[in-house]
């Protein structure tokens, strides 16, 4: 028989009966410190701690799996949590969310994508001309924002290039704050309703949200594209991030979308909005639409007078663009 060398791959060990096995329980780390998501790139999240203020750098903890954690989400964080160059911390816990902007990528696509969590406001930015605005856009930004727990406030930019008055007139009657935005308009109205709260900010590329952004923070420097001779902006924000208004709170500037599927909402769930349709709504007959004539002849909808039936005029609009099953491009 030839002669080998052995070495420890040779050997095999079958584990002990005794030895004590893994435990699918995960660590409580009643030590975490609790902070806010402020951005994520490319499997690290930046956090900004509660208690001290310091931005880290952190990567999701093995235990949380794959997690969905974005942009606003407060979570727990242990590790070296100093903040200094080339540190690295850990994401272990992620709160109960009190808000979130989710959409899906085209009306037909089931899974949702959570945008931004735990915003209060929506800030849905067009422009009233150049590019024209799209009222279908605004349509379900504002779904989306009833849905996920945030108040809508309507940013028209570009006031000086067209009247905005119509424009707004489609929306007055959802009990919407429309305010304008634009390079020459007074944004003290808005930075009151901003101040102290988490703000997110929605709109497809070219209408001015990221020149809009750097006026409410000065130093943020987020990038600004002109519109392109077809009429389609230049994406110019890339990731979502959280900026620190100067009164206090956070904008987080999303990055442009040309897409915004809502296969994850019903119409019941936009009803039950507004308290004055949702009641009469609870009395229509099984399987109503809402929609009205001819679609739901007998839809109690109809019997609403005043506000509330101007309020359905413009709530039906937005279940028209619900019911739609084809992918919508901005």
């Amino acid at each position: 028989m030839a002669r080998r060398d052995w070495d420890e791959s040779d050997i095999r060990i079958r584990p002990s009966k005794r030895s004590r096995p893994r435990t699918k329980d995960r660590p409580e780390h009643k030590d975490a410190k609790r902070g806010m998501v402020i951005s994520k790139d490319r499997g690290r999240w930046g956090v900004v701690l509660e208690d001290t203020g310091v931005e880290v750098t952190c990567m999701r903890a093995r235990e949380m799996g794959r997690t969905a954690v974005v942009v606003g989400d407060r979570v727990g964080v242990v590790g070296d949590t100093s903040g200094k160059k080339d540190t690295l911390a850990r994401i272990v816990k992620l709160e109960e969310r009190t808000s979130v902007l989710r959409r899906t990528a085209d009306d037909t696509d089931r899974y949702e994508r959570i945008v931004v969590a735990n915003a209060d406001n929506l800030l849905i930015v067009t422009a009233v001309a150049d590019p024209p605005p799209r009222a279908g856009f605004v349509e379900r930004a504002l779904i989306a924002a009833f849905v996920g727990g945030l108040r809508p406030i309507l940013c028209l930019t570009k006031s000086d290039l067209a009247d905005p008055r119509e424009f707004a007139a489609e929306f007055v009657d959802l009990g919407l704050e429309i305010l304008l935005t634009g390079v020459d308009d007074d944004l003290s109205p808005l930075v009151a309703r901003l101040n102290n709260a988490v703000s997110a900010t929605v709109g497809h590329s070219g209408v001015g949200k990221s020149t809009l952004v750097n006026r409410l923070v000065p130093d943020a420097e987020r990038a600004t594209g002109e519109v392109s001779g077809v009429g389609k902006g230049r994406h110019t924000s890339t990731q979502s991030v959280a900026l620190k208004l100067p009164g206090g709170g956070w904008v987080i500037d999303t990055p442009g979308i040309r897409s915004f599927g809502l296969a994850h909402v019903d119409p019941e769930t936009i009803i039950g909005v507004f308290d004055d349709l949702r009641e009469i709504a609870e009395t229509c007959p099984r399987g109503c639409t809402h929609i009205g004539p001819p679609a739901d002849p007998e839809c109690m909808l109809d019997t609403l007078e005043g506000a509330s039936a101007r309020r359905v005029s413009a709530v039906r609009r937005l279940l028209e663009a619900l019911r739609s099953n084809n992918h919508w491009e901005l």
